[in-house]
């Protein structure tokens, strides 16, 4: 079998109605072979939060960490009532939403759209104040956001298991470099990325989906489940121990 035939998928892994109107004019046709690793864990992706949002009842929440090009919001089939948050960079967010609306992209029908720029002094407030609810399931996705380093990728980490009610996923990809930016961890990135989800109260998962990790420069695909309580969930048992904490002191008071 040739290389050229190797890629001609008569299947598509997914179909991208709008991405044509985000490529630049002169497109190298042979780019197309170097995004088999990026489609096939968008595919993966695509379909863990699909799958994921199905056996959520009642408002769904989702928060994407991406370039700004993301056309997920438009082209999913999300299921009612999914509330969709984006951080991205504004400037290409904006640019990009140009196009996408020029061609027709609109967000499903009953489901929310907010859009949070990457560069807001606090994410953690930016989603409460669109209405993120830290006591409700969450599913959130990480690709093609730009992160320096490691450390970069640690405060978003950061960020997530703050708001993330417990059981909640974060998944995504993560480039193959971000591993190597720290020394100690080039030979060993995948415990690496273990001691970094669990210092920030994850369990991760590096997933291989239909050869992926055989792929050159394949990028690193991840699941991981938040194993901690919401910075609301914790407000929650704050106060119902100092209810309780009133009434037993009144009931005190009583007796005496």
């Amino acid at each position: 079998m040739t290389e050229r035939n190797y890629y001609k998928i008569v299947d598509p892994l997914f179909i991208d109605p709008y991405a044509g109107c985000l490529l630049p004019v002169k497109f190298d046709v042979l780019s197309e072979q170097r995004l088999l690793p990026y489609c096939l864990a968008t595919k993966f992706i695509d379909d863990k939060l699909l799958s994921t949002l199905d056996k959520v009842d009642g408002p769904k929440q989702v928060v994407l960490f991406t370039d700004g090009m993301d056309t997920r919001p438009f082209r999913l089939n999300w299921p009612a009532s999914t509330i969709i948050y984006d951080i991205s960079p504004e400037e290409v967010f904006r640019s990009a939403t140009e196009k996408l609306q020029d061609v027709g992209a609109k967000i499903p029908r009953r489901c929310v759209f907010h859009h949070i720029p990457l560069n807001s002094s606090n994410l953690q407030h930016m989603l409460g104040s669109k209405g993120f609810n830290g006591t409700k399931p969450s599913i959130w996705a990480f690709q093609g956001l730009p992160v320096m380093n490691m450390e970069s990728f640690k405060d978003i980490l950061r960020v997530v298991s703050n708001l993330a009610m417990k059981g909640s996923l974060l998944l995504g990809e993560l480039p193959i470099w971000l591993g190597e930016t720290d020394f100690e961890c080039k030979s060993t990135t995948k415990r690496c990325l273990e001691s970094i989800f669990m210092s920030c109260g994850f369990h991760v998962e590096v997933i291989e989906y239909n050869g992926l990790l055989k792929e050159e420069n394949a990028n690193i695909v991840f699941v991981a489940d938040h194993l901690r309580f919401s910075d609301d969930q914790m407000e929650i048992w704050r106060r119902e121990l100092q209810r309780i904490e009133e009434e037993g002191d009144e009931d005190g008071f009583e007796e005496l």
